[in-house]
């Protein structure tokens, strides 16, 4: 199959394709010519995005954007087809195709704050120079993603419909979601207050390119580029980078929250967006962590209840862990006072 995608983009049957990355969402592949030169094939997971064509619409129209308002910022665009098209529908799929950027890297893990930096700054800058561009003519491309009274309402529904035995189980969890709700008056309070800006709204590292010296180059993986606020592009970036250990830790005594990794984080962010962001949302700025570690619990927990039917489950009470494991960090952030 992705022979015969590839020759839509004019390149014949001497390519070399091998799998690329561990992502969990879409396929990618590598695309080796017998010229040498490298490509990146992807496919984009229709289960997920709905809509493709939404996608290719708003990558299309921030890059028309920064080529435009900003030529000098690295921006990943799709190829085209030889018939001019950014997207290519096989078996049901859809399928673009990136030119492969040589001396760049991503990683998976932050390992320092310099990496936290970096990437905190790259997501900075992508917003900040779209601060021009007109979110509101981009389309939603994962509705109520990032809806955090929508996903406490789904959790109380959850509440009334599940099962006893799983009830009893996440009995301690369940208690401290209810015990900081205050986290979901706080939001709904603050969001008159927050600017809709482009934001990314999945800002874990290995969305950054690196070069070999360790700097950012762009950001990638553009599906989730939406219509948003500050708040979910700073959130996912604490949830992902201040702790050494993932969601899926079980050794809640390893869940700590690493301040110099915070200070990298934030002083990066406002690098680019020192200008941009109100005195209200920078007052804030801890404050989206807390959120999106709650909400993350909240969407476990309620995952759980609804018997894994999301996230599914790779052992008995793995999502009760995971809401375990968000609920520990957020406590840890909670404990944590703001830096300057």
């Amino acid at each position: 199959m992705q022979q015969k995608i590839i020759q839509q983009y004019g390149f014949d049957d001497n390519a070399a394709i091998a799998p690329l990355g561990n992502g969990l969402i879409n396929a990618t592949w590598l695309v080796n010519t017998f010229a040498g030169d490298k490509f990146v094939l992807q496919r984009i997971n229709h289960n997920i995005f709905k809509d493709p064509a939404a996608i290719a619409f708003n990558i299309r129209s921030v890059g028309a954007y920064l080529q435009q308002q900003h030529p000098g910022y690295f921006f990943t665009h799709p190829l085209v087809t030889a018939s001019g098209a950014d997207l290519v529908e096989a078996g049901g799929e859809w399928y673009r195709m990136f030119q492969f950027i040589e001396g760049s890297l991503t990683i998976d893990v932050v390992e320092s704050p310099g990496q936290a930096y970096e990437a905190a700054k790259q997501f900075g800058r992508f917003t900040d120079l779209l601060s021009g561009f007109d979110a509101a003519t981009l389309k939603i491309t994962l509705p109520d993603f990032h809806n955090l009274p929508m996903r406490y309402e789904q959790f109380e529904t959850a509440l009334k419909n599940a099962a006893p035995v799983r009830l009893l189980a996440a009995k301690k969890e369940t208690s401290l979601l209810l015990e900081h709700n205050d986290i979901v008056k706080k939001y709904m309070d603050l969001l008159p207050d927050l600017t809709i800006r482009v934001t990314h709204h999945d800002t874990k590292i290995s969305n950054v390119l690196i070069d070999k010296d360790g700097k950012g180059l762009c950001v990638i993986d553009l599906d989730t580029v939406m219509p948003g606020y500050f708040i979910s592009d700073v959130g996912d970036m604490m949830r992902t980078y201040l702790c050494p250990v993932s969601e899926e830790e079980k050794n809640f005594e390893r869940i700590v929250v690493r301040k110099e990794f915070y200070k990298a984080l934030k002083e990066g962010y406002l690098a680019e967006m020192k200008d941009e962001l109100s005195a209200i949302e920078k007052e804030h700025f801890l404050f989206a962590g807390k959120m999106m570690v709650y909400m993350q619990a909240l969407r476990f927990l309620t995952d759980y209840l609804h018997n894994d039917i999301y996230y599914g489950s790779r052992y008995e009470g793995h999502n009760l862990v995971r809401a375990g494991n968000q609920l520990a960090l957020l406590q840890q952030l909670i404990l944590l006072q703001d830096m300057a």
